[in-house]
């Protein structure tokens, strides 16, 4: 497998594109590799070509339905936090004039090859998913010791960095601490991963508060760019499959909160009316005409709230 590119993977079917080799597939993004010259001498043989589905995951399945529109959504806003941070990234073109085929001009993005750390780099300015779960267990996140009296969307006092070990396609990524972070990918490292990933927390959550949203969580994600040795952000960035963003008009601690997210899906999946179990081997059932429009509206909806356009 080319370097920097994950193994395994996904079964879908996928385009094909000229000048370009699939070589994974992921619960939503598609990979592609050069395999043409021309490409190679343009870009640059260490580049992948990163594309993002229709595709939408809930509970560990990818489900037969799609969201129209959501891998453009995913891609530009994306992209457009790129341009707000002040953070070495991994992006190297996302328009055809950069070589992105026109096939998947807008959903796509060409991108530096990084040999990735296996850590899910997550930052939480609030207290809720997860962490609300050991913190009602242990009074802890990851390990680090919280006040006593938080409650569901409670804002904790200082962001913290709360990272997980990478699982396979299907299975669920396990919190890990600090220190396992360390031991993993060594001191210097970790102490950047953490402090990389609570810079991008604090500013996102500064540019998202003055747009009405509050962000709750994010995950990111960082690798190694051989021909630099710079540590890098890859991946995507702050959309609402990577981060959990709430309206600051109805934010109210003490209750779940509605989120710019896959919760129309979710809560569909586990009621009464679509049948399934999700403690069970089976698939999930096709969305509702109804769950896949709301769900496509609240993705937009993110969109446009925080970068201020129009999603055409």
């Amino acid at each position: 497998m080319t370097e920097g590119i994950p193994t395994g993977g996904f079964e879908t079917e996928t385009l094909e594109l000229p000048g370009w080799k699939h070589v994974y597939s992921g619960k939503v993004r598609d990979l592609y590799v050069p395999a043409d010259e021309a490409i190679t001498e343009k870009i640059g043989q260490e580049c992948v070509l990163v594309v993002a589905s229709d595709r939408i995951s809930a509970y560990d399945h990818v489900l037969s339905s799609e969201i129209p529109d959501k891998g453009r959504v995913l891609t530009q806003l994306s992209l457009w936090w790129f341009d707000q941070l002040d953070v070495e990234h991994h992006v190297l073109a996302s328009t055809v004039e950069g070589g992105v085929p026109a096939a998947v001009e807008g959903r796509a993005m060409i991108c530096k090859q990084l040999d990735m750390f296996p850590v899910e780099c997550i930052a939480r300015g609030y207290l809720t998913g997860s962490g609300l779960v050991e913190y009602k267990e242990s009074g802890t996140v990851c390990n680090i010791p919280l006040p006593e009296g938080l409650v569901d969307g409670s804002r904790l006092e200082k962001a913290l960095f709360t990272p997980s070990a990478k699982a396979e396609v299907g299975e669920h990524d396990v919190n890990i601490t600090y220190d396992d972070v360390a031991a993993m990918v060594g001191d210097d490292i970790a102490a950047r991963l953490s402090e990389l990933t609570l810079k991008i927390y604090t500013r996102a959550e500064e540019i998202a508060r003055e747009r009405g949203i509050i962000l709750a969580d994010t995950k990111v994600e960082f690798g190694i760019d051989a021909a630099t040795g710079v540590i890098t952000l890859g991946d995507e960035v702050l959309t609402p499959d990577s981060s959990r963003f709430w309206d600051a008009s109805t934010y109210a601690p003490g209750q779940s909160q509605p989120s710019y997210d896959k919760q129309y899906v979710r809560d569909w999946l586990t009621s009464a009316e679509s049948g399934w179990d999700k403690s069970s081997d089976t698939p999930p059932p096709a969305l509702p005409a109804e769950v896949v429009e709301r769900t496509r509206a609240r993705y937009v909806e993110a969109y446009e709230k925080l970068t201020g356009r129009t999603f055409a």
